[in-house]
């Protein structure tokens, strides 16, 4: 439950002289200009205000020139000037629980200027925030999408998506859609209709303090998440051959022979996304569900690339030496010897693609990055907004 909005209005008078107007030399009296009256909305009277509210500055006596609002955790706070220059309206809404300040500056129509600094917090209430991907200032492959993954269900998707935006530069084609993350999130991804063009610059805006993911639980983000595109580093496993092609910006650098997942642990087949990199690892088959004769634990896997939560791996595997190009002989991992592993993990980056072809069951989109095996129809389909 939220409190009422303060509807108390915060004014700012500029200071005057003494008397009533400045004399002309003629002994008639001057008329001055009507001092400026900052006005905010909501006011600071005591109530908390509402979280959902927009912030609302008035001028009655000047036009406003600067409006600034900030909070702690906060990147971006904008708003729209009416075309009188009177009257600014936020574009984003307030978050529960919150302290934001105000400063506001008008000019009157004798160019003096009036500086109003105020704050005002919001009421409490149940909050949701989005995990989001990649990282400010990442550099990454051409298949990384944008990716929210939610801390509570999102009853209206809708209200939610339209808190997001991505512009690029240069433009594509994109579309957001939802799906089911492997943990069992609500979960919004963005990606163009082809891989990203290499050098893209990348901008997500998540516009989301204040608004109602429904039932009444609110945002609390507004940020600005700012990535970079780098190389197109695209491989294919091919289950049949038992190699691995891999290729920078369309040049073949090498074909790695490989073994993949075996009769009854198939490799995942279709198009996962680089998701980490971890030199050594610890693979125990329990963690997957795996028990029994085939049960494994191998104490330090080295230059394991993960490409699904649920447990597919590109990495060292010795043991498997003489399967190489040859036999399919993993639990669903794609292994290579230990230096073409090393070699791999030193040239694949987080959102590189890696497609496996010829292998049985299709990768969900929601376990790891599986979107780019969505047909474009179907893609644009998933979108709350459609």
């Amino acid at each position: 439950m939220t409190a009422a909005v303060g509807l108390a209005a915060l004014l700012l008078t500029a200071c005057d002289g003494g008397g009533g107007g400045q004399a002309k030399s003629d002994g008639k009296q001057a008329t001055k200009s009507p001092a400026s009256v900052i006005t905010v909305q909501p006011g600071s009277g005591g109530a908390a205000a509402s979280p959902g509210d927009r912030v609302r500055v008035h001028s009655s006596g000047g036009r406003l020139v600067d409006i600034r609002v900030s909070a702690p955790d906060t990147d971006e706070f904008g708003g729209s000037l009416s075309a009188d220059g009177r009257t600014w309206t936020s574009s984003a809404l307030l978050a529960p629980a919150t302290k934001y300040t105000v400063v506001a500056r008008a000019k009157d129509a004798d160019g003096k200027t009036v500086t109003r600094r105020t704050t005002l917090a919001t009421a409490r209430a149940r909050t949701f925030v989005g995990e989001y991907s990649p990282e400010k200032g990442a550099t990454v492959g051409v298949g990384m999408p944008v990716s929210v993954a939610f801390d509570k269900p999102v009853r209206d998707k809708a209200a939610v998506e339209r808190g997001l935006s991505v512009t690029t530069s240069p433009h594509v084609d994109g579309a957001w859609s939802w799906v089911k993350d492997h943990s069992g999130k609500d979960r919004v991804d963005y990606r163009p209709r082809r891989y990203w063009t290499p050098g893209t610059e990348v901008t997500l805006r998540m516009a989301l303090s204040g608004v109602d993911a429904g039932g009444g639980v609110y945002g609390t983000q507004q940020r600005v998440v700012r990535f970079h595109v780098g190389h197109a580093v695209v491989s294919t496993v091919d289950t049949h051959r038992k190699t691995m092609t891999v290729k920078e910006d369309g040049k073949v650098l090498r074909t790695l022979p490989v073994s993949s997942g075996k009769p009854g642990f198939e490799t995942w087949n279709g198009t996962m996304v680089v998701l980490e990199k971890v030199p050594s690892i610890r693979m125990n088959s329990r963690t997957v569900g795996i028990f029994g004769p085939e049960a494994y634990n191998l104490g330090s896997v080295k230059w394991a690339v993960r490409l699904t939560p649920s447990g597919t791996f590109v990495h060292a595997a010795p043991w498997n030496a003489g399967k190489f190009g040859r036999v399919n002989g993993s639990h669903g991992c794609i292994g290579m010897s230990t230096s073409d592993a090393r070699w791999f993990f030193g040239h694949v980056h987080l959102g590189d693609p890696v497609t496996v072809v010829h292998s049985k069951d299709p990768v969900a989109e929601g376990n790891g990055y599986g979107d780019w095996n969505v047909d474009w129809a179907t893609w644009r389909a998933g979108s709350a907004l459609s």
